[in-house]
């Protein structure tokens, strides 16, 4: 399979959707959206309750429409319905259940990494994500009382700490050799060899446990976590009890700040993408649409403003 586009869409939700209709309207070829989820809209899908209805402008903020998506306050169901039939409806190439890792200048190309290690090139890119992404949880509760201690990415920790990484992706090896420099790590995956790292961090993490840099247990699952005096006990399922400082899950669903850093976009303080008038990151050629440009979250209709207008710069590059 050819893997190389003009336009590579990164989510589904209604910016995804606007520069995919917008660039079938304009008659673009080789464009391509990619959905973590396993259809478009995942947000409207997951967050909002079946009689909720769905608004066009947020907080009261109204905005007029600029594309060829004629979308109005309704119901949830027709909101869906009405996102479907204008993306299946244009004929769109999409791969849903599938996430994308990192987002990489490659030549004159930018290569679009899936977390199954898979590779897409694009002249142009579009990341479309939203906020509510969160990253996966384990099916165990977590004490509030270790909220401190129990985190989802690595900016809490400090030097000299007794950390268990648990995972068995990307993040869990690049978190693991990263720690394991400052700390005691430990990395803890349930099946008895990494399969999902590139080769890269494959490589790496390998040599760590070799040298005693990482620790690693491999093949068995945590039963349970409880707080013992403000640290983490955690029982594995093998009947082995170990107390860590601190436990950093890396289970899946990338949080947007770890995406973002991954794909080297300059961030404000907020963690909010640095886009200029044309919605371009630092990245050249990369453009970010979606309410993860805003503190306070944003409309779906300005999300739908995004996706058109961002599709008719790049026509127009492409023209050039």
């Amino acid at each position: 399979m050819d893997n190389k586009y003009n336009l590579i869409i990164v989510g589904g939700g209604p910016g995804g959707i606007a520069a995919s209709v917008e660039a079938s309207i304009l008659k673009m070829n080789k464009v391509l959206l990619i959905e973590k989820g396993d259809n478009h809209s995942t947000t409207i899908r997951k967050f909002y309750k079946d009689d909720k209805r769905v608004d066009k402008d947020y907080k009261g903020e109204a905005l007029d429409l600029k594309g060829n998506i004629k979308f109005e306050t309704a119901t949830k169901g027709d909101v869906l319905d009405l996102f479907s039939e204008c993306l299946f409806g244009n004929y769109i190439e999409a791969m849903f259940n599938t996430e994308v890792e990192s987002i990489k200048r490659n030549g004159e190309y930018l290569e679009v990494t899936t977390v199954d290690n898979k590779q897409y090139l694009a002249k142009y890119v579009v990341a479309s994500i939203g906020k509510m992404g969160r990253p996966n949880r384990p099916d165990y509760a977590i004490p509030a009382s270790l909220n401190a201690v129990v985190n989802f990415n690595i900016y809490k920790c400090k030097e000299n700490e007794k950390i268990l990484v648990v995972g068995g992706g990307n993040s869990a090896v690049e978190y693991a050799y990263l720690l394991g420099k400052d700390n005691d790590v430990t990395i803890n995956y349930r099946k008895a060899e990494f399969t999902r790292p590139n080769e890269k961090n494959l490589e790496t993490i390998k040599e760590d446990i070799a040298s005693g840099k990482v620790k690693a247990r491999l093949g068995v699952d945590i039963k349970s976590i409880e707080d013992k005096e403000g640290k983490v006990l955690v029982h594995y399922t093998d009947g082995v009890d170990e107390v860590y400082d601190r436990v950093i899950y890396a289970l899946g669903g990338v949080a947007p700040v770890d995406f973002l850093k991954r794909c080297d976009i300059e961030l404000d303080e907020g963690g909010v993408p640095i886009v200029n008038d044309k919605h371009e990151s630092s990245v050249k050629n990369l453009f970010i649409a979606g309410d993860i440009l805003y503190k306070s979250g944003g409309s779906i209709a300005k999300a739908l403003n995004a996706g058109f207008d961002i599709v008719e710069y790049i026509d127009s590059l492409m023209k050039k």
